[in-house]
């Protein structure tokens, strides 16, 4: 098990949104990282299930202490995106999160070397590990900068 989340209560790894299979807790855990991989795809959600998911696990995230999202969404299989990719770029670009999401990069903007993929990662070198997967501009993903608290929309 990776250690990207540590239980308060007993300090053993575990899993970032689920309770301590060491101790039950269900408190948040401490995060040891401030980035985070969240794949929203799994499972096969319709769009709509796929934005509530990923606007719950945003609050979580955010309270955990996550400071960046490396959102898995897939590209879809039409060669056009997917329905799940289209939801998320629309729900971005008309501000559906901007109460916790301060900014966001489209996999196409952040390839690996580019202008922009450089300057995130002298403003977070921890986004190093992810974003050398965005090597040509990484359709499936999608990078979002938390804000530091929640605010009203």
């Amino acid at each position: 098990m990776n250690r990207i989340a540590l239980c308060p209560e007993c300090g053993n790894a575990r899993g970032m949104l689920d309770a301590c299979p060491h101790c039950g807790t269900a408190t948040l855990p401490h995060l040891t990282v401030d980035t985070v991989e969240l794949n929203i795809k799994a499972g096969n959600p319709t769009v709509e299930e796929a934005l509530d998911q990923l606007a719950r696990k945003i609050r979580l995230l955010q309270e955990m202490g996550a400071r960046a999202v490396i959102l898995i969404h897939g590209y879809g299989s039409s060669g056009e995106g997917g329905l799940i990719k289209r939801g998320v770029h629309e729900a971005l670009e008309s501000n559906r999160y901007a109460d916790r999401v301060d900014d966001y990069y489209f996999g196409e903007q952040v390839a690996y070397g580019s202008p922009t993929c450089n300057t995130l990662l002298k403003q977070r070198p921890g986004l190093k590990a992810y974003l050398r997967h965005f090597k040509t501009g990484n359709a499936g993903m999608t990078l979002l900068i938390l804000g530091s608290e929640s605010r009203s929309a």
